[in-house]
C-alpha cells in the first residue's frame, strides 16, 4: 500500500471515530434529558386513603336532632310484664324495639344516644334478660347491650358476634340503690320485675371493660329534617292496634295537635315512671315477622325470629300509614326500610317505636 492510500485511510478512520463520538454524545444527552423530564412529570406520591380521611375537612354537623353526635348508643333490655310497668325514662330513648318472647309476652329494647347526664343521672328499667334476636338489632345500631341475664341462645350470640355486652348479674346488689350501685332493686316492685340501672352506671362499666363509647355508625333510619307527610292515598292511621298474643295488645292513638302517638299496653295508657308523662312517639314502624318456639334445653317456650328475609310492614307518622318492606340480611346487617317503589323511606326527625309483631297479627287501623 502506497503512502497516499495510508493517509487517506487514516483520515477516514479519524472522521468515523469523530462521528461515532458525536452521535454517542447526542444519544447520551437525549437520554439524560429524557430522564430529567420523566422525573419532573412523575406524580407526587399518593396519600393512602386512611391518611386522606385524617386530613379531610370535618363535615358540618347534621341538623337532625334525634340522632346526632358521636356518642355510642346504649341498648337496654326492658321488662314489659304488667308487674314491671311503668318504665323509667322510656321517653328519652330515641328508638325502641318491641318483640314477642315466651309466654305471649313482649320485651322492649330501648336505645339511648347522647343523653346528658352531667347534672342528673338517667335511670332505666326495669331491666330483664337478653334474647338472641334483640342482639341482632343491637348490633345493627352498634350499641352497647345492657341486660340482666340471658337465654342460652343469647349467650351464644354474645360469645360469637363480638357484642359489647354488659350483664347486670355481675353488678346487681339485690338491694336498694346507694352511691356505689351499678344495678340495684326498687322496693316499689317485686323481683324479678324490679331491677334497674342507669346511663352513668353503664358508662362506668364500659370504662372498666374498655368498651368504646363513641361510634361513627350511621343511623339505621333515614331521618330527614323536613316534615314527612303522606297524601290521600295513604291509609288513615289515627289509631293502631297491634295484637301480639291473646293477653297482649299494643295500641297507639294519634294526637293531631302534637303530631305524636300516645302508647297503650294491655289496655292501659303508658306513662313514664320518672316523669309521670305519657309515653309518646313521633314515628311507628310495624314489621310482620314469623316467630317459632325453639328447644334450647330449658323448655321455657323461648322464641326464634325469622328476620333474615324481606318482611311486610308499615311506616306510620302524622296520622297516615304507608306499606313498606323491612329488609335484613344477616346478623348485624342494618335493616333497610323501603317503600312500594323500593326506595328507602324518609323518617321524621323524632323518636320511633319499631313493633316487630307475629306474621299473622291482625293489625287494626282506624
Amino acid at each position: 500500500m502506497d503512502k497516499k492510500m495510508k493517509i487517506f485511510i487514516g483520515i477516514v478512520v479519524v472522521i468515523v471515530v469523530a462521528l461515532v463520538a458525536i452521535l454517542g454524545f447526542k444519544i447520551s444527552n437525549k437520554n439524560r434529558n429524557g430522564e430529567d423530564i420523566a422525573l419532573e412529570q412523575q406524580p407526587q406520591e399518593e396519600v393512602p386513603e386512611e391518611k386522606k380521611e385524617e386530613k379531610s375537612v370535618e363535615q358540618p354537623k347534621s341538623d337532625i336532632k334525634i340522632f346526632n353526635g358521636k356518642d355510642r348508643p346504649i341498648a337496654f333490655m326492658i321488662d314489659n310484664n304488667v308487674k314491671a310497668q311503668p318504665h323509667s325514662n322510656l321517653n328519652k330513648a330515641y328508638l325502641v324495639y318491641e318483640i314477642i318472647v315466651e309466654g305471649g309476652e313482649t320485651r322492649l329494647m330501648a336505645l339511648f344516644k347522647g343523653v346528658d347526664v352531667s347534672s342528673q343521672d338517667v335511670t332505666v328499667g326495669p331491666i330483664r334478660s337478653a334474647r338472641h334476636y334483640f342482639i341482632d338489632y343491637a348490633l345493627e345500631n352498634d350499641a352497647i347491650y345492657a341486660h340482666l341475664g340471658q337465654s342460652p341462645r343469647a349467650e351464644e350470640y354474645i360469645k360469637n358476634f363480638n357484642v359489647a355486652d354488659i350483664n347486670g348479674q355481675i353488678y346487681d346488689t339485690g338491694k336498694a340503690r346507694n352511691s356505689k350501685s351499678l344495678y340495684w332493686r326498687e322496693k316499689a316492685k317485686k323481683a324479678p320485675h324490679n331491677a334497674y340501672t342507669s346511663i352513668s352506671s353503664i358508662l362506668e362499666i364500659c370504662k372498666k371493660k374498655n368498651y368504646a363509647t363513641t361510634s361513627s355508625k350511621k343511623s339505621v333510619l333515614n331521618y330527614v329534617s323536613k316534615e314527612v307527610t303522606f297524601d290521600e292515598t295513604a291509609k288513615i292511621a289515627n289509631s293502631i292496634t297491634i295484637p301480639y298474643a291473646t293477653g297482649h295488645n299494643v295500641k297507639y292513638v294519634y294526637d293531631a295537635a302534637s303530631g305524636r302517638y300516645t302508647r297503650y299496653s294491655k289496655g292501659k295508657k303508658q306513662t313514664d315512671e320518672a316523669t309521670g308523662q305519657d309515653i309518646t312517639t313521633k314515628n311507628l314502624i310495624v314489621c310482620f315477622i314469623r316467630n317459632t318456639t325453639i328447644n334450647d334445653g330449658e323448655n321455657k317456650g323461648r322464641q326464634d325470629l325469622d328476620n333474615f328475609r324481606n318482611a311486610d310492614g308499615y311506616y306510620i307518622t302524622n296520622g297516615k300509614a304507608i306499606k313498606i318492606t323491612c329488609q335484613k340480611q344477616f346478623v348485624g346487617g342494618q335493616t333497610k326500610y323501603v317503600d312500594s317503589q323500593g326506595k328507602e323511606i324518609e323518617v321524621n326527625d323524632g323518636n320511633t317505636f319499631i313493633n316487630i309483631c307475629p306474621i299473622d297479627a291482625n293489625v287494626i287501623f282506624e
